[in-house]
């Protein structure tokens, strides 16, 4: 493989993707946003019908603990399973998906691409680009990161930054602003060294069920991010630069925004990762 940040081809004709997309109801600072219809259309629907556009991706599938959920994709002509509502995660809720849709690590998909419900402006390139990247027979797990907008975005909490190595694998992912710039040789270093992590990961099925079963980590509850506990295990995730950096809804303001731009019948994609 090459440097950090060298994308594979997309698609890759030989390997065959599952899209499962987690949408529980509870949401603590936008309520049952995955319901929010001011478009016309449920939120989880959009991301739904962005990720079947993607080249790689074969089926979708959406996995929630409301029925609620279940009756809208229905009505919407999306395949849908009910999974318990008491996950810690929607990557615990991505494998009881899998498992109840008959799935085995010796069987027909070669990824399991897990897309949160709210994040109907993936940019479907990218997912493609992220499933090619399971033609390296050493990936098992792998997600995507962008540039940051700004220095507030640099130092924000609630957005999650990650290193890599010189092969494209995460070093660590951290609330904090990382790498730390302030004792660069030769002056403070820009904002091009910062990485933030966009929350969409892929897993070989034999990966999603390790990763499930595996202990949540000290570093995971300290930074309260669950990626964390594959790589205390002494495992490996390529991080992949994604084109463009979506627009998450998790706030009223973004899903207001995100209605505006529907209702303007503008892209919601953001410019491009610098």
């Amino acid at each position: 493989m090459g440097e950090a940040g060298t994308q594979p081809r997309a698609p890759h004709p030989d390997l065959r993707a599952l899209a499962i997309l987690p949408a529980r109801i509870g949401s603590t600072r936008l309520p049952r946003k995955m319901l929010l219809a001011e478009t016309g259309t449920p939120l989880f629907v959009h991301t739904a019908v962005n990720v079947a556009r993607a080249a790689s991706i074969e089926r979708v599938v959406v996995a929630t603990d409301s029925p609620e959920i279940v009756a809208a994709g229905e009505t919407a002509g999306l395949e849908v399973v009910l999974t318990r509502v008491d996950h810690a995660s929607g990557t615990d809720r991505c494998l009881e998906a899998y498992e109840i849709l008959g799935g085995r690590a010796d069987q027909a998909w070669d990824v399991i691409v897990n897309v949160q419900g709210d994040e109907p402006t993936l940019d479907t390139g990218d997912l493609d680009r992220l499933v090619a990247a399971f033609a390296d027979p050493e990936v098992r797990a792998a997600t995507l990161c962008g540039a940051v907008a700004s220095e507030q975005e640099a130092r924000a909490p609630s957005v999650v930054k990650v290193v890599r190595d010189g092969r494209g694998n995460a070093l660590y992912f951290s609330r904090a602003p990382i790498p730390a710039r302030s004792h660069a040789r030769g002056g403070e270093a820009g904002l091009d060294v910062v990485l933030r992590h966009i929350g969409v990961y892929a897993f070989r099925p034999d990966a999603l069920a390790q990763f499930c079963a595996l202990p949540a980590s000290r570093l995971e509850e300290v930074e309260n991010l669950e990626q964390l506990r594959w790589l205390e295990a002494g495992m490996s995730m390529r991080v992949l630069t994604a084109r463009r950096v979506p627009r998450g809804i998790d706030t009223r303001a973004d899903y207001e925004k995100f209605v505006a731009h529907c209702a303007a019948g503008e892209s919601m994609e953001s410019s491009e990762t610098r």
